[in-house]
């Protein structure tokens, strides 16, 4: 399996990385007048023109969050029925972590995803800001400021010799909302180190190795492509509803930032 992910957001990614680096800073949260923002966003999207995206989605993310590793953040779309206009990517962006960029998803222009929830990492109290692009081009903007701290050198889980594999994948399916799609939800047994985290006996710290694609597909349809970065949690995981095509059979396909590829098929679940 060969991910294909945009070249240039690849690009953009990889820049942030090697530096985009935000400094840390204290634990007293900024107003939003001050947030870093303004000095990343025409980083990350130079030349374009970013609106108030209220009409168009909402992230959902806990105040003050009880696990700064593992914080959940839904993007929820909120487009008015036979808005002729549909959400096409969406860029989750940290604001004080270190790689700002924590994932952009890519939404199959058949899928009916209209809601994407996941698990980050926060390294400061900070705004969590979701751009979300449209089919013309256009980009929406959306924040929720978060009060978490240390999230991106927190230690890892113990990894014992009975454990899952690395690169395990597992599929869930739910059953049909109201609206008529139904919910999935992937995951991947992967540490996601973000570089940051030190090893408790060697006392060096562990070089950063993370889920950078993923992606999910029914049949030959598109669903969902991800790519990520050091911000998305532990055992990576992403749940999002979805329009099913009737027996059908899921493909996820995956790869992470040292080069291993996983992927796995799973019969569609004809009781969800």
């Amino acid at each position: 399996m060969k991910p294909r992910p945009d070249a240039n957001r690849r690009a953009l990614l990889g820049v942030l990385a090697a530096g985009l680096l935000v400094p840390r800073r204290g634990g007293a949260a900024a107003p939003a007048a001050t947030d870093r923002w303004r000095d990343l966003a025409p980083l990350i999207f130079p030349g374009k023109v970013l609106r108030d995206g209220s009409s168009v989605f909402e992230i959902d993310a806990p105040y003050r969050a009880e696990d700064a590793a593992v914080v959940p953040v839904t993007v929820r779309a909120t487009q008015a029925a036979g808005e002729p206009l549909r959400v096409r990517r969406i860029t989750l962006a940290i604001d004080a972590n270190p790689v700002p960029v924590a994932a952009t998803f890519t939404i199959g222009p058949d899928s009916g995803i209209d809601r994407i929830a996941t698990r980050v990492r926060v390294d400061d109290y900070t705004n969590i800001h979701a751009v979300a692009e449209l089919s013309d081009g256009s980009l929406y903007e959306a924040a929720r400021f978060v009060k978490a701290a240390g999230g991106c050198s927190a230690p890892a889980l113990k990894q014992t010799a009975g454990d899952v594999p690395l690169g395990t994948l597992r599929f869930r399916e739910f059953p049909a909302t109201e609206s008529g799609l139904r919910e999935a939800q992937v995951m991947v047994r992967h540490p996601n180190y973000s570089g940051m985290q030190m090893d408790q006996i060697s006392r060096l710290y562990i070089p950063a190795d993370f889920i950078q694609s993923l992606r999910i597909s029914q049949a030959d349809r598109l669903l969902l492509a991800i790519e990520g970065g050091i911000s998305i949690s532990e055992n990576p995981s992403f749940r999002f509803n979805f329009r099913p095509a009737v027996g059908k059979t899921f493909r996820v396909e995956a790869a992470d930032s040292q080069g291993r590829q996983f992927s796995a098929t799973f019969p569609a679940d004809p009781a969800a």
